[in-house]
């Protein structure tokens, strides 16, 4: 009998363990397809208002909802009264803060923000174009609360002062403190903040500063709980810079998206960093879990941005359908960083192509050809029709011919070769692919 009950308990246990382990994984559903969105970084820094947002939503509900677009993100420092472009005021910013020590939107800039209503009208008004609303945050507790000693949501008497540390505190931008894990209360100040985020009607979150140059896993383990305690689905994104390989299977198992890059702003060789930092990241694409390009800097950016004056995107015509193709074939979440309302013919030609987007969509097994830091092969196959996609980058500053055996796709028959980005169709093709190639160019089939 005693044999019997110590059985029954054991597989209780089992069954309890797998239970929990199923809902830690269900944040997987909440992005079964990589994100698609605007966020607000690459044009207006950390000075964008309510307005911008509102207008932005506007746009993508009227002309990009129906090609899968569908976040719309305020990002950086939403909490300053005072912000300035180029850059961050650090000197004298006035802090917007609740009385639990919890960042509240600036209402010079967000005015619906009023009378502790947070984002929620704002959020409310993206939801009734069909949208999703997302915000960015700094990982950590504010340092204005922890001077202030302010009390921790959701504890009896602990304040903000007995939970922080200075230990890994962000080295480029001093506003909040690490959160020390091991102090009670650490994961109710978390728990506090996601807790509003979802009374606000926030559906997607950028933590920042939580990847590079250390990995904080322990803040991150936290985060992952926060939110599932809300019972909302909101998708994580974790920020900045190259997320270190060795993290993969934790940040895997905790956000919908990862930074494998600092900014990627419109400089080639932001491109070419990028695609050579990707190469260890093909086996963690998909399953609700994407590795991430960063945000697209095409089009009208820097209006008030971090990094240079106003101005359309420096990158090429050639430069920008290498960026799209690669970030499209890899299947990263889409973030346009560029003004929507100011968008020029092209770019939104890029942003609305049916074919590439499918491919975004539906491919599955993406790989690595080749990448030699003078050329890059990239292949998927899309898990409906079984099509083959293979997008050819000449990554060097001269014309170059590229050759791609079939084999190495595991084709063996002739194939109809189809140009996804201008839908012509060019032939069949047997052996291989060959194309010669400008400088910084690429090519993308479908092969069928």
């Amino acid at each position: 009998m005693k044999k019997t009950v110590i059985t029954l308990v054991s597989l209780f246990m089992v069954l309890v363990n797998s239970v929990c382990a199923q809902e830690k994984q269900s944040f997987r559903e909440w992005a079964q397809t990589p994100p698609m969105g605007w966020n607000s970084w690459d044009c207006y820094g950390p000075t964008v208002t309510e307005k911008e947002t509102r207008a932005n939503a506007d746009f993508m509900a009227e002309n990009l909802k129906q090609h899968g677009w569908e976040y719309v993100v305020v990002d950086i420092r939403w909490f300053i009264a005072n912000d300035k472009a180029g850059g961050y005021n650090e000197s004298n910013p006035v802090y917007v803060i609740d009385n639990y020590g919890r960042y509240q939107p600036a209402e010079n800039r967000f005015p619906s923000s009023s009378n502790g209503k947070g984002f929620k009208a704002l959020a409310d008004y993206v939801h009734g174009k069909g949208l999703k609303f997302g915000i960015h945050i700094m990982r950590g507790i504010p340092k204005v609360a922890v001077m202030r000693h302010l009390p921790i949501k959701g504890t009896n008497g602990i304040t903000a002062d007995q939970i922080y540390s200075e230990e890994g505190r962000c080295k480029w931008l001093k506003d909040n403190y690490t959160v020390d894990a091991s102090k009670p209360g650490a994961q109710e100040y978390y728990n506090s903040i996601f807790e509003m985020y979802a009374e606000w009607g926030v559906d997607f979150i950028k933590i920042d500063d939580l990847s590079a140059p250390d990995y904080h896993q322990s803040e991150i383990d936290m985060i992952r709980k926060a939110i599932d305690r809300t019972g909302r689905p909101i998708v994580l994104s974790t920020s900045p810079g190259e997320t270190p390989v060795a993290a993969a299977k934790h940040v895997d198992s905790h956000a919908n998206m990862w930074r494998m890059v600092n900014d990627v702003w419109d400089v080639w060789k932001d491109f070419t960093h990028l695609v050579k930092v990707a190469h260890d990241w093909y086996p963690y694409i998909g399953e609700g879990t994407w590795p991430d390009c960063d945000m697209i800097p095409l089009g009208h950016i820097a209006i008030r941005g971090e990094r240079g004056e106003d101005r359309m995107t420096r990158l090429t015509k050639d430069e920008q359908y290498s960026l799209m193709t690669f970030f499209s074939i890899f299947r990263s979440p889409l973030m346009y960083g560029g003004d929507l309302p100011s968008i020029d013919p092209f770019t939104l030609s890029l942003l609305t192509n049916k074919g590439v987007l499918k491919m975004h969509r539906d491919g599955t097994n993406v790989k690595e050809l080749f990448n030699n830091e003078q050329k890059l092969a990239v292949t998927s196959k899309d898990k409906n029709s079984g099509a083959t996609y293979l997008a050819i980058f000449n990554l060097s500053d001269k014309a170059q011919k590229i050759q791609v055996p079939l084999s190495t796709m595991g084709i063996k028959a002739t194939k109809r070769a189809t140009l996804l980005w201008s839908n012509k169709q060019v032939g069949k093709i047997k052996g291989k692919v060959s194309v010669t190639l400008n400088p910084h160019a690429c090519t993308l089939y479908k092969l069928d």
